[in-house]
């Protein structure tokens, strides 16, 4: 046996609150939108909204189209029936409203909505009066309307007077519809304008963009950096775009504020324009783009998919445009807001021959453009992390070798995706350990003299997987440079993983670790500094200074180029292992035990001066 559905209104009334609409504030919005709706569906091209407070209640009178007795049966007293839909179902085009929900959202503040209506499309109608409680019940009597339209009357529930307080519903109103096309006065007071202000026909540019400027402060409280004009036509779209004066992170989500036929839908809506594009705050005024069932946020469709291209597109259109005509201002724009355009960059060539030619990077010769950077530096090099950046741009601009850091959010993507748009345009990634190759070699000589000392080095840095190798280079003043091969970091990443894993993992990545090349990270010894010379100096079977056999020549090496090691590793900001440290500590102490006890020579003067 069929039967029809029961429902709770307690429980709708609930659900709308908690779930649907965000605030109890919407109940106004609701109310305003049926009224405009009325209008619209009478025709004419006349009618008004006026809101009246006072006396413990709130009044909304329309001259719309009113209705009958038999759609206030029909329409008022069935939850989620429309007036505003056709014979299909489908919302008609030219009303706000679609969802036939709306005036139960008067429930959010009051216990009793009653309706007084009369039709203006059966002129020999009768006005009629209805009244819903929130229990689930209502009543149909004779009203006495003497003009078509419809007012609707609300009486607080306790604890919700402020919200139909008079202050409070026309910030609601100048809120929800000063934008409307129809005349909205609450207590007599206008809070309709002129329209959309972007649209206001002003004759002077700059008198325009005075009054834009303002609108932004009022609305959002900031000065724009530049105001760019918005339209996508197949959304029925206009709007502007303000550009913020700050640099917002890129994580940040732009919300906007957007207007569905000129009533407003929400003051926060994010996803109306690509995620790059955060560095700017919108006002929009679209007729197509279809609202969620609260109308406080948009629904996510092909057509809105479309019109979030062609926003982003007129925001690309803006800076190819501040490019040709005004890089000062560009410059300045790309200080501000350099991630969304590198964001930009990452897929649209145009955006990428910008971030070339006007984007500013941090280089080994000091900041400057990739364009310019390749000019001074065909054959430059890119760091992909900017520790490495930083370790090693002095020791590369001293060999003549260009280096860009690559290490910030999407450089590295960028430098990639340069020869896209010049084949010519290619940065080939740093390997550390080919700066060995520019660095000058010593003589065979010198060389050949060293190899006791080179010999006790080694020892010294044999358990600690590294090569000790002595070259000529710049700057004098860095004793020792690390160094390390693509192929043997990853190779200590392998060994690091393999300490920490359990006996299976450990022997697979043993396996895996067998099979990479040999290719140990080097201590390079700058043979051009004071230092360096004085410890490549000391003779490797030669005694320690206080003349005994506790601590050799060899021991000595030992301690200074480990100590040298650990110098390097900090400089280089490179990840200190624990074997690495108990060498540091090692090191210090033990050189610092050598020069307590070293003597002093006999021709060290006394102190004070005597003999």
């Amino acid at each position: 046996m069929e039967q029809a559905f029961q429902v709770d209104l307690r429980g709708v009334v609930d659900l709308l609150s908690r779930h649907l609409y965000s605030s109890p504030r919407v109940y106004l919005r609701e109310l305003l939108q049926n009224a405009v709706d009325a209008i619209t569906a009478r025709g004419g091209g006349g009618g008004a909204v006026r809101i009246e407070t006072g006396g413990g209640r709130l009044r909304v009178h329309d001259d719309g189209v009113g209705l009958t007795e038999d759609e206030v049966h029909r329409l008022l007293a069935t939850i989620g029936r429309s007036s505003k839909r056709d014979e299909l179902g489908f919302a008609r085009h030219d009303f706000l409203g679609q969802f036939g929900i709306g005036l139960l959202s008067a429930f959010l503040v009051a216990d009793e909505i009653e309706v007084e209506t009369r039709s203006a499309a059966v002129p020999d109608a009768a006005p009629v009066r209805w009244t819903g409680l929130a229990d689930g019940r209502y009543r149909v009597e004779p009203g006495e309307r003497d003009e078509p339209g419809t007012t609707v009357t609300l009486r607080p529930r306790p604890g919700t007077a402020d919200l139909l307080e008079p202050a409070v519903v026309a910030e609601l109103a100048h809120t929800y519809g000063s934008l409307l096309p129809v005349p909205v006065t609450v207590d007599g007071v206008q809070i309709t304008g002129d329209g959309p202000p972007w649209l206001a026909p002003h004759p002077d540019p700059a008198r325009r963009r005075r009054a834009l400027d303002a609108y932004c402060r009022d609305l959002f409280g900031f000065e724009p950096y530049d105001v760019i004009d918005l339209e996508a036509p197949e959304a029925g779209l206009t709007g502007v775009a303000f550009v913020l004066p700050h640099a917002v992170a890129p994580t940040a989500r732009g919300a906007h504020r957007v207007y569905l036929k000129r009533m407003l839908l929400a003051e926060n809506v994010e996803g109306l324009l690509p995620d790059w594009a955060f560095f700017v705050r919108c006002v929009v005024d679209a007729g197509e783009l279809r609202p969620t069932a609260s109308r406080e946020a948009l629904y996510e469709d092909e057509l809105l998919e479309s019109a979030r291209q062609a926003l982003g597109e007129r925001l690309r259109q803006w800076l190819v445009r501040l490019a040709e005509t005004d890089p000062a201002r560009l410059r300045g724009f790309l200080r501000l807001h350099h991630l969304g355009v590198k964001a930009m960059a990452l897929h649209d060539d145009e955006m990428l021959r910008i971030v070339d030619r006007w984007l500013e990077f941090e280089t080994s010769a000091g900041p400057m453009t990739l364009a310019e950077f390749r000019r001074r530096h065909p054959q430059g090099r890119f760091a992909s992390t900017v520790e490495e950046f930083r370790r090693l741009s002095a020791v590369a601009g001293a060999q003549g070798v260009g280096l860009v850091n690559a290490g910030y959010v999407h450089d590295t993507e960028i430098i990639r995706r340069l020869p896209d748009i010049d084949p010519d345009a290619v940065l080939r990634p740093l390997d550390p350990a080919e700066l060995t190759t520019r660095f000058g070699v010593l003589d065979p000589a010198a060389e050949l003299a060293l190899r006791p000392f080179l010999a006790a080095a080694q020892r010294a840095l044999d358990p600690l997987g590294c090569e000790v190798v002595i070259r000529d280079f710049d700057p004098a003043s860095l004793p020792a440079l690390y160094l390390t091969s693509r192929s043997a970091q990853h190779r200590q990443e392998m060994e690091q993983a393999r300490e920490l894993a359990d006996d299976l993992w450990a022997d697979v990545l043993g396996a895996l670790d067998d099979a990479v090349a040999a290719d140990r990270p080097q201590l390079v010894l700058n043979y051009r500094n004071p230092l360096t010379r004085r410890i490549t100096a000391l003779a490797a079977d030669a005694p320690s200074p206080s003349g005994d056999a506790a601590r050799t020549g060899d021991e000595l090496v030992g301690l200074a180029v480990q100590g040298l090691y650990g110098q390097a590793l900090l400089l280089g900001q490179h990840p200190l292992r624990p074997v690495d440290t108990a060498v540091l500590n090692r090191s210090f102490l033990g050189l610092l035990e050598w020069a307590v006890h070293r003597p002093r020579a006999a021709e060290e003067p006394r102190p004070g001066g005597g003999e």
